[in-house]
């Protein structure tokens, strides 16, 4: 398999408190600090409730990404298919496959929150199934198809799209959560994967199996699917020990957790967190803990266990959150890119064998240095300089320089 891909997800959940303007022009730069370290995707959903959740338009919010960024490619995180009339979506990503220069992923889902559903007046339990019908049809659309198609919730009528994308095949993601419904599509249609759930324990014991659903159903319908085309979420927060970490995240990541995944969400289970220490040591470290909240080994070391759990992916994508002050996000964004991807790469591998060749040959490589005093013993001036001049050292010896001291000794 490829070498695994790195990339950022921001739902976003931001807390309530900061001016909206400043907070969406922040996760531009965000976006622009990751492109240039390197990293491969940045993904942006779409909500329209929670207060926590306040990106609307992902291709909106994406173009500007594009305006402010050169390589990384734009993933929308996901727009949910049963909230917008299928030929619209498909305009909106064409036109937005050509404003970033052919860098758009194109990820959908069916609707992640319950609140949003209610306000477009959308019964929950048919957003599944319109996902599906949606994503049928838009298949057609980017194919180059004249579509006619009738529905209880959208009509086209001999419909076919004016421009295409830019990209020769708009690379299209389903996200899948718990259920199988994601895995499930992801089959039938031969799409990439967005697995969202595998942010909590039991997304992540979930995975080999969600895989499965999704080769069950490629089978079925006689698609293709690749593992190198499944990006998995985990969430971190990195610094240079585990102490830093724990000091800088607990207590971002206790509010987070009880002002919106208790408080507001009111999920299932989820119950406050008392202190900061507790928050951590729940959400890393604990068995089967879906985050990390330490050093960059302690990341690259979770990173290649859930790989093989899950049998292998192409991309993680690490959650995006304000659990630490800005400074301190950024910066566990830099120690991923300068010590985790590189490993995670075996970019380093080279450099550590080159290091021991040179150790363990060294008897061979110590002929530079008796070269090097040969030269120094055939020249009358340059044997005297030696006994005079070899005590007192040099500012940076040659890596070819012999032990001049011990050959002064043996002159004298």
């Amino acid at each position: 398999m490829a070498r695994m891909k790195f990339g950022a997800f921001l739902a976003p959940h931001h807390p309530i408190g900061e001016h909206p303007m400043l907070q969406m022009r922040n996760d531009i730069k965000f976006a622009a600090h990751l492109d240039a370290l390197g990293f491969d995707e940045f993904w942006v959903g779409e909500h329209h409730s929670t207060g926590w959740e306040v990106i609307a338009s992902p291709e909106m919010f994406l173009a500007a990404v594009g305006e402010n960024t050169h390589r990384i490619r734009l993933g929308t995180g996901v727009v949910s298919l049963p909230y917008h009339h299928p030929f619209n979506i498909a305009q909106r990503m064409v036109q937005l496959d050509h404003m970033t220069g052919g860098r758009v992923i194109f990820g959908t889902g069916p609707g992640a929150l319950p609140s949003d559903a209610y306000t477009l007046g959308i019964d929950p339990m048919t957003q599944r199934d319109r996902q599906d019908e949606a994503i049928g049809v838009l298949k057609r659309l980017f194919a180059g198809e004249r579509v006619s198609h009738q529905s209880d919730w959208f009509t086209l009528q001999d419909a076919r799209l004016q421009l295409f994308p830019l990209q020769e095949e708009l690379p299209m993601v389903t996200a899948s959560s718990i259920s199988p419904s994601g895995m499930t599509l992801a089959g039938k249609y031969g799409l990439g994967v967005l697995s969202i759930g595998s942010n909590s324990d039991a997304g992540l014991a979930a995975l080999p199996t969600q895989w499965g659903f999704a080769e069950q159903a490629a089978a079925k319908s006689g698609m293709k699917i690749d593992r190198k085309d499944w990006r998995v979420l985990m969430s971190w927060h990195i610094a240079e020990t585990r102490e830093e970490a724990r000091a800088q995240a607990g207590a971002g990541l206790m509010k987070w957790h009880n002002e919106y995944t208790v408080g507001t969400l009111m999920r299932p289970g989820a119950v406050e967190f008392k202190t900061p220490d507790q928050a951590v040591d729940e959400t890393a470290y604990v068995d089967g803990a879906a985050s990390v909240i330490g050093t960059p080994d302690d990341l690259i070391a979770a990173i290649r266990k859930l790989a093989a759990s899950a049998g292998g992916f192409g991309t993680v994508l690490g959650f995006a959150h304000d659990w630490a002050n800005r400074e301190n996000t950024l910066k566990s964004w830099d120690l991923v890119a300068r010590y985790v991807i590189p490993e995670i790469h075996g970019l380093l591998q080279g450099y550590r064998d080159s290091r021991q060749y040179v150790i363990d040959h060294r008897e061979w490589f110590d002929r530079a240095g008796q070269a090097v005093l040969s030269k120094i013993l055939s020249h009358e001036g340059a044997a005297e300089a030696l006994k005079a001049g070899a005590q007192k050292g040099a500012a940076m010896n040659s890596p070819n320089a012999p032990d001049l001291n011990k050959a002064a000794k043996a002159q004298e």
